[in-house]
């Protein structure tokens, strides 16, 4: 395909299936159709789709990673700034972000980021055999600790950066299970339970440790977190009351 050319759809399941189940809907592209989609980007040497993403990505980089085939260095690239790739790849709304800046939005549709991400992360995860070590940038940091209140998206992000910077990170979450609204706000349709498992040991496998049932604010408080020898704390508490809507069936299972 032409640079800049028609975007790649992505694949999905038949309406016909995927109302008798709920598994992922999206079904990712093909290394074929990634290859194909990758090349539409132009490669900007100003790089605007970069300006709009909220944590830098280097996009055209991890892009041209997987233009040369090397798709596990493309989920590293995006790994340098972003420890939740395959999440985000899902569910991050780049329409809004990266690709709105995309220079072939303005005459045509962009360049379908998000899907590459999600590419990229997947192949990884699927091929590298969970080999990556990464080593802290600052090793000597480990000193000093930082606990993080909650485990959704803002708590994993910060205990990523956190630690590959060479801090000692401790997320404490009030729920059994780890992830806030990225495991009870996201249907698994959209964001399966086993991909987000992934990403989360990967934050773990940056050296941060995760204690669950503890109500930070009741269990204890965050006074008691500094005395107990935690230099900072994060409050990434989100949203956990819902609003419910008062209709008829919200209450069944998986609704």
């Amino acid at each position: 395909m032409a640079k800049g050319g028609p975007r790649n759809p992505m694949p999905r399941q038949d309406a016909a299936q995927r109302i008798k189940n709920f598994e992922e809907v999206a079904l990712g592209y093909t290394e074929e159709t990634a290859l194909d989609e990758a090349d539409r980007c132009l490669g900007c040497k100003t790089k605007p789709c970069v300006a709009g993403c909220p944590v830098n990505i280097d996009i055209p980089g991890f892009v041209e990673k997987i233009k040369e085939k090397d798709y596990v260095a493309a989920s590293r690239i995006i790994k340098e700034t972003n420890s939740l790739p395959a999440i985000c790849g899902r569910v991050c709304p780049q329409e809004e972000q990266c690709e709105l800046l995309c220079v072939l939005a303005k005459k045509g549709e962009p360049v379908a980021v998000g899907r590459l991400e999600r590419f990229a992360a997947d192949y990884e995860a699927a091929h590298s055999n969970g080999a990556e070590v990464v080593k802290p940038e600052h090793p000597e940091l480990a000193e000093y600790h930082v606990a993080v209140v909650g485990s959704g998206p803002a708590g994993l992000t910060v205990a990523g950066d956190l630690a590959k910077m060479g801090y000692s990170v401790t997320i404490f979450e009030a729920l059994h299970k780890t992830g806030g609204v990225l495991r009870y706000g996201i249907p698994e349709f959209r964001l399966p339970g086993p991909i987000l498992d992934r990403e989360i040991n990967y934050v773990q496998s940056l050296g941060v440790k995760f204690i669950t049932n503890i109500i930070v604010g009741r269990t204890f408080k965050i006074a008691d977190l500094l005395e107990k020898g935690f230099d900072a704390v994060f409050v990434g508490s989100g949203a956990g009351a819902p609003k419910m809507l008062g209709i008829p069936g919200e209450n069944f299972s998986g609704v």
